[in-house]
């Protein structure tokens, strides 16, 4: 007796809805697409209970012609395609004919539905996959669709939702990408008659944006517009201060469809690199439009899930302009302040500077004013305080590890006058020049070179002659053809607030610097340049460092050894789970050379697949932090000032290595506010 049967409609439509209604959500994603290839120009979404008892999509499309309503319910029913080769080019945002028949097959559906502007249109009532309804009706053109008490008759469906509120957030999540994605189209949901979003359909996303996200937030994003040959990007991207503490406000859009693709997210947060701090997502808005034969988006019952045929091409365009768009932005965070309306109550606002070229230019004064201005700064008494003598140079602990710099070390030799002099006046149009690969560029750090009496001893070179000059202009890049980086803003130090602060000020307002952060972000740039050839500075240590791992540690080391030698460090087995160092670059911190090496090895251990941009970026960070001075450490008024010119010429002066602000300001106004002189 056969075994093999054909399964009925009905199960088989039952079948189909787990893969097509997960949730409340599900549905209203549906039927809102539905409405969109309806070419609407309003919709409308009423749902009660979290969408579990009532689902009301209304719009003003097109409409289902009378004689196609009952079909429109078949399986596979579908106006989008009509042979195999239309796959390959899909321009609508429901396709499959699964929706509606599976949305029926565990619901109640009532559709009511015209094709012109008579009055006259077709109601249909479907219950559990069975109609119950199918005549004329008097009825507006467009579309309207009620679900009532889904998953009525799969009690095992329904005992797996979630409360209200969390079915609330899926559908709320669902409309808001709808509405970004279609800013052309009014949007309104509503929930037990209470309105949850209303845009105006005008075609402007950022006023999308402030719907949902808030005013405030708006006026923090900055516009983004680029394409190539095959790829369009548009849309608005976050400041780094508007994080986010998990990927959800990362919207990305192809071909006016809500997609998820790691491949996108990871391409923007590498566009982010250092300019967001760990655990943090930005915020992001960006609409990619590409020919529909370059995406497949028939990969995934929901269509949440598409693939690129030029996937990596893809990925490197939307970082670099993320990136570039970044690149031309002061990012100096203001502290919020309040701002008194009309009606006298208060709203929260968030704001920040703006350097436009003119003002640039006008900064353009002859040096020795940026200079003499500096000179005249004033400085607090804690950053007048003396900074601790420097350790002659020699030997370090009688063996050839000297001992760690001291506060006044990083900035000292030389003279921070003579610095001065070489270096352009943090602020002024130098500085952006200096980031653009200006011939006058700050001096490297100090190094530490070969002591000429004691061969293979590494000490303290003078700070004088060769040892001083200039760092790489491949740091800042070539001179000509730079592209203009906004300059930073002009400052005037005023002294440091317990030793971990500088305190500065310009015509705008006031602004506060972290010490540890600002040094940071100068070494980062300093060594991720050094560790382009790690190699030609790898000095033979006169004692070498032991290391011990675990067993398990050692013997996944021991294959990975090459990896620490493209990095300047040899590490040698030997035996057992002991490693010993026996070179690294002379330019490591003194006394830190244990602990860097250490961190680079359990970096190395953690990583499945090691990458050398990767290694490289991660040991110029280590070496980074442990060479910073740090806080509630003195600086004289020399070394802050030293400090700022060579931030003020970095590639990137706003942000710390690991994301954090580097600079925050606070405006006169907020200054006046705190005080009560404006009102």
């Amino acid at each position: 007796m056969a075994k093999i049967t054909i399964l009925d409609e009905h199960i088989a439509n039952q079948i189909a809805a787990g893969e097509v209604v997960e949730r409340p959500s599900s549905v209203v994603k549906e039927l809102v697409e539905n409405a969109v290839d309806a070419g609407a120009s309003k919709i409308e979404v009423q749902v009660e209970e979290g969408g579990l008892e009532l689902i009301r999509v209304t719009d003003n499309g097109s409409g289902i012609e009378p004689e196609d309503c009952e079909t429109a319910f078949y399986r596979h029913a579908t106006s989008k395609i009509t042979a195999g080769r239309d796959l390959f080019q899909i321009r609508s945002l429901g396709f499959r004919g699964e929706a509606l028949p599976s949305i029926a097959a565990v619901a109640k559906v009532r559709l009511v539905s015209s094709s012109n502007d008579s009055g006259l249109g077709r109601v249909i009532a479907i219950e559990g996959g069975t109609l119950k309804e199918n005549e004329d009706t008097a009825a507006p053109q467009g579309t309207e669709i009620t679900v009532r008490e889904l998953f009525y008759n799969t009690p095992a469906r329904l005992k797996y939702m979630k409360t209200i509120q969390t079915e609330l957030g899926h559908v709320s999540d669902v409309m808001y990408r709808q509405a970004l994605a279609h800013p052309e189209i009014a949007f309104s949901l509503k929930h037990n008659g209470n309105t949850l979003l209303q845009t105006q359909g005008g075609g402007d996303l950022l006023q999308v944006i402030a719907s949902i996200y808030g005013i405030n937030t708006s006026k923090s994003m900055i516009p983004i517009a680029a394409e190539n040959l095959d790829y369009r990007i548009s849309g608005f991207i976050g400041l780094p201060e508007l994080t986010r503490s998990n990927r959800s406000a990362m919207s990305t859009i192809v071909n006016g469809r809500f997609i998820r693709n790691q491949g996108l997210h990871q391409a923007i947060l590498r566009a982010y690199h250092t300019l967001l701090p760990i655990n943090r997502y930005p915020l992001v808005v960006i609409s990619l439009d590409m020919h529909p034969s370059l995406v497949d988006v028939n990969v995934h019952p929901a269509k949440l899930e598409v693939r690129f045929s030029k996937e990596a091409e893809l990925n490197a365009f939307v970082e670099e302009s993320i990136r570039a768009v970044l690149s031309e932005q002061v990012l100096i965070p203001q502290v919020v302040k309040q701002q008194l309306g009309k009606s006298g109550s208060g709203s929260v606002i968030q704001e920040q500077f703006h350097f436009p070229a003119a003002r640039r230019e006008a900064a353009a004064a002859p040096a020795d004013a940026g200079a003499g201005s500096a000179a005249g700064a004033t400085a607090s008494p804690a950053a007048n305080a003396a900074s601790p003598a420097a350790p002659e140079a020699g030997s370090r602990n009688g063996t050839g590890a000297g001992a760690p710099p001291q506060p006044g070390g990083a900035f000292a030799a030389g003279g921070a006058s003579a610095l001065r002099e070489q270096a352009p006046a943090y602020g002024s149009a130098g500085a952006a020049q200096a980031r653009a690969g200006a011939t006058a560029a700050p001096p490297e750090p100090p190094r530490r070179v070969p002591d000429a009496g004691q061969p293979g001893v590494r000490g303290t070179a003078p700070a004088g002659g060769p040892a001083a000059a200039a760092m790489p202009e491949a740091l800042y890049g070539a001179p000509e053809h730079a592209p203009e980086l906004p300059a930073f803003p002009e400052l005037s130090l005023i002294g440091q607030h317990h030793g971990t602060y500088l305190i500065a000020q310009n015509e705008q307002g006031l602004y506060l610097i972290d010490q540890h952060a600002a040094h940071e972000r100068v070494n980062y740039e300093y060594y991720y340049e050094k560790f382009g050839n790690p190699a030609d500075a790898s000095q033979e240590l006169l004692l070498p460092i032991t290391l011990e791992f675990t067993p398990a540690e050692s013997e996944k080391l021991k294959e990975r050894l090459s990896w620490f030698e493209r990095a300047g460090v040899i590490l040698e087995h030997f035996g057992g789970g002991t490693f010993r160092v026996v070179s690294c670059p002379y330019w490591f911190p003194g006394g830190e050379e244990a602990e860097i090496v250490r961190e680079m090895a359990e970096w190395v251990l953690s990583e499945r697949a090691i990458d050398l941009a990767k290694l490289r970026e991660k040991s110029s960070i280590l070496v980074s932090c442990k060479a910073s001075i740090k806080a509630n450490q003195k600086l004289t008024t020399e070394e802050a000032d030293t400090l700022l010119q060579r931030l003020a010429a970095c590639k990137q002066p706003y942000t710390c290595p690991h994301g954090r602000p580097i600079i925050v300001s606070f405006s006169n106004y907020d200054l006046e506010k705190l005080f009560k002189r404006v009102m």
